[in-house]
Order: structure tokens, then sequence, then C-alpha cells
């Protein structure tokens, strides 16, 4: 891999172009396959942040007076052309991310123009309600929120930062965004198509920076809202900032999510389930279901055929589109990762397979599967964020609901069973935001998604967005003479 292949024009993307700043402190960006440095790229100054948020104040109130159908032309074009040039992007993001082009090329910059497309077509929809009062009545109108400050995640960079543009736009709001440190080129390139496709200057505005750039949009005056896509400890960070100012938050926050098994499921599909929610994205995903909960009565054959199928998983090269699965992001993420699957030995933990890092370059570690994990060990516990599935045992269906809900988070939650009764019945009990039936990790951008606990606050995608990006104006008309006692 040439080092600074993927080298942006500038760091910033501000009021509708490239700037650079050298005065900010570098920030090397990392291909996790073979560690080389592909790209760098400096912190925002203040004096960019102020610039950014004066753009996007300035350009929001024109934007917001357009016909709402206008806004939406504009999100549907720059939808085509992230389509048109899915494969560029995707190796943009395989670069940053070290994710597979396999898998890049299915479900970022195609899941982002998905939302880009979809919010688009839902802008004219946003309308207000007529309530008679009798004589008199009364109306509202739906108002975007203002100048949004969007802070991003590494795992899914474009997906993320077009979860939070599409709405944010769509709805006659500006955005200011911050992509993760470890992954911040490919928010420059949506910046760059959203400026083809017709946007003003200085409605979808990118700084990069470290958590100090995000601490400073949160607490910032012209910031009426905070979307933040992170860890729980960030989440608190961020929200207790925006509560400062009493802004508008959505919080998607980590989890710990339970993946129920019956014995009556279909094997291979409860397997590829569990293993598409412990092993997609190197185990990077937030909704993983990292507690595989496996009735006794399928335990062994299920144990059998998972080992099987997960020693055929193909790593290597992440360009190379026959691989499946690539590196972790980082080296520290990588070490932590480690960290834990010595931890679940120790507490007594059977390795099922995998367990070590890779020889050579980059930061690959194997997909792990540890069996008779209980529910009191770390790895039962904590959010371990890489390949590593925690298979336990389960008798009936009432401990295993009381065992999966037993959790500081709520992000999500499957379950896997032929008997359509029980499937509803159960997830109607599991404290979790999203849950799945007979699959799992499905976000298509219709579906509202979104944790409880400390899992989250609010809801992304879906019509659900409508309630974070917009508020409401009631107006009271009166239609005959005042009734005033004075």
């Amino acid at each position: 891999m040439n080092a600074m292949k993927a080298q942006p024009t500038a760091s910033h993307y501000i009021d509708g172009k490239y700037v650079e700043d050298t005065a900010g402190e570098a920030i090397e960006v990392i291909h996790p396959a073979d560690a080389s440095v592909i790209a760098r790229v400096h912190e925002a100054t203040p004096a960019l942040i102020d610039r950014a948020l004066n753009a996007a104040r300035r350009a929001q109130g024109e934007w917001a007076a357009l016909k709402p159908v206008e806004r939406g032309r504009i999100l549907r074009r720059a939808a085509d052309r992230m389509r048109e040039r899915n494969r560029d992007l995707s190796m943009i993001e395989t670069l940053d991310t070290g994710k597979p082009l396999q898998e890049t090329l299915v479900a970022d910059a195609a899941s982002g123009a998905d939302a880009l497309e979809y919010f688009g077509g839902l802008a004219p929809t946003v309308t207000g309600e007529s309530i008679p009062l009798g004589g008199d009545f009364a109306y509202t109108i739906r108002e975007p929120l203002g100048v949004c400050a969007g802070i991003g995640a590494w795992n899914y960079p474009i997906q993320i930062a077009c979860w939070k543009a599409a709405p944010a736009l769509a709805f006659g709001n500006a955005m200011v965004f911050k992509p993760s440190e470890m992954t911040p080129l490919s928010a420059l390139k949506l910046a760059e198509i959203l400026t083809e496709a017709g946007l003003p200057a200085g409605l979808f505005n990118v700084l990069q920076g470290r958590g100090a750039v995000g601490a400073a949009l949160a607490t910032d005056a012209r910031v009426a809202k905070v979307s933040l896509t992170g860890s729980v400890p960030t989440g608190r960070k961020v929200y207790t900032a925006a509560a400062e100012g009493i802004r508008h938050v959505t919080m998607e926050l980590g989890g710990k999510s339970p993946l129920i098994v019956f014995d009556d499921a279909d094997i291979e599909d409860a397997i590829g389930g569990a293993m598409l929610g412990n092993f997609y994205s190197s185990g990077q995903i937030c909704s993983n279901g990292t507690r595989v909960f496996v009735q006794r009565g399928l335990k062994e054959r299920f144990l059998e055929r998972l080992k099987a199928r997960t020693e055929a998983i193909v790593m290597g090269d992440p360009m190379d589109e026959a691989t499946q699965m690539g590196p972790l992001i980082s080296a520290e993420q990588m070490e932590k990762v480690l960290g834990y699957i010595e931890g679940a030995k120790a507490e007594g933990a059977r390795l099922l397979t995998g367990g070590a890092r890779l020889n050579g370059p980059g930061h690959y570690v194997q997909p792990t599967v540890f069996a008779d994990v209980t529910d009191d060990m770390t790895i039962a516990r904590e959010e371990v964020f890489g390949p590593v599935m925690s298979v336990l045992d389960f008798e009936s269906e009432g401990e295993v609901i009381t065992r999966a809900n037993d959790t500081e988070f709520g992000l999500a939650a499957g379950v896997f069973t032929h008997d359509m009764a029980r499937a509803h019945r159960v997830v109607a009990r599991l404290q979790a935001g999203t849950c799945w039936i007979n699959s799992y990790n499905l976000t298509p951008v219709e579906m509202p998604f979104g944790g409880v606990k400390q899992s989250g606050v609010g809801r992304e995608n879906g019509r659900a967005a409508v309630e974070y990006y917009t508020q409401i104006k009631t107006v009271h008309v009166g239609m005959g003479p005042v009734d005033s006692p004075y």
C-alpha cells in the first residue's frame, strides 16, 4: 500500500469548498491492514470551527424557506451520484477502516445513498395538523431546529454521516459534521458530492479533529442539536455538554445485545445470524448480538456447525474482494480485544475457535468463539467491539428473558425460532430499541434505529427521524371577540 494514497484535497470542507489550515495538529490516517499512513489531515482550529458554524447559520435560513420538494431533489441527485461512484467511495472506506471491499461495496456508501434518497422523498410529506376548537382553531407547523452538529464513529463513517445529514438537510437544517479522527476521509467526499448535486454552500460542513473539536460543537450557542454515534463514555460527556445549553440530542451508543436461539430454530439461519452479529466488520458494530443464548437441546449441534463455519471465514487483504474479514481499526483496539480474549480464558470460558492475532502486519484478530460463558464473566458484561462471540446456555423462555435484560445496555436484540407466537412474545419483553426475528443486523433506512437504557436516546432513520430534526410550533387562531374578565 502506497503511503498517502488516499490523501484528500484538504482537511476540512467549509462553506462549499475545501479548506486547509496547517496550524491545527496533524492527524495521521492509518490503513489498518498494513499500518501504513494513507493520508494526513489537520485538526480544526477554533477559527475554522467558528467559520463553519457561521456559514451553517447563514445558509440555514434560506434553505429552510425552500419548498421541501426542492430540498428533496438535491438529496436525491446526491444519492444518484453516490451510487455512480460507489466503487471509488467503497475503496476509500476500505482504506480508511480496513473493512473488506466485499462489505463496503454493499453496506457503506450504498446505505448512505439510500438515506439521502429516502429522506429526500420524505421531505415534502412532513406537514402540520389542523385542530378544531369549536369556533376557534389551532394549527401546527413543523420547523427545522437550525444548525445541527453531527459527531461520527469510525466503524461506518460515510453511512453515519448520511444517516445524520440526510434528515437534517431534508427538514431544513444545516449541519457541521465531525468524523472520527481515525476515519476522516469519506465525509469529505460526501460534502463534495452534495455540493455537486446543488446543495447551497454552508449547509454541510466537515471539520476534522479529536474530542476537543466535538466538545466545541456540543457547547456552542449556535448549535441547536447534537447527534452522536459513539461509545457510552463519550455519550455521557457529549450529553452533559449539550444539556448545559438545553440542546436537542440524539445518542446512538454501545451495546451488549442478546441473540436468543431456541431449540426449534433453523440451525443454519441462526448460526448465520450469530456470525453476522459478531464477525461482520470484524465485530465492530454497536448493535452486535455478542451474547448468543442457545437453548440446551440445540447447543452441541449449534457449536459444532458454528465452529466449522467460523473456521471457513477468509481473512486477508481487505482490498481483495474474496476477503470476508479484515483487520480491526487500530493497534489499540486490537490489544483491547486480545485482552478480553485472555480475560475470558482466565475466567473459565471454553475457547471453541480462534483467539489469536494473525502474524504479519496489520491489526488482525481471528474470529473467536467462546462457549460455556456465564453471565458474570467480563466478556458477557462489557462491549468488546471485536470478532469475539460469547455462547451461553439456557433452559427456559422466562429464564433467558431475565438474563438477556440483565445489562445496562439496550440497543438491540434478536430471536431465532419457528414459533412466531413465542418470537413476538419474547421481543415484547426484551429491553432493546431494535429487535430482529429470524434475522440480525439489518438496518434499512425505512426502519427506526436506536436504543434504550445506556445505549442511547432518540432514533435515527424512518419517519421517527422527523421528531429529532424538527420542532413543533403551535398557532391558536381566535375567530371571535376576546372573552376577558378585565
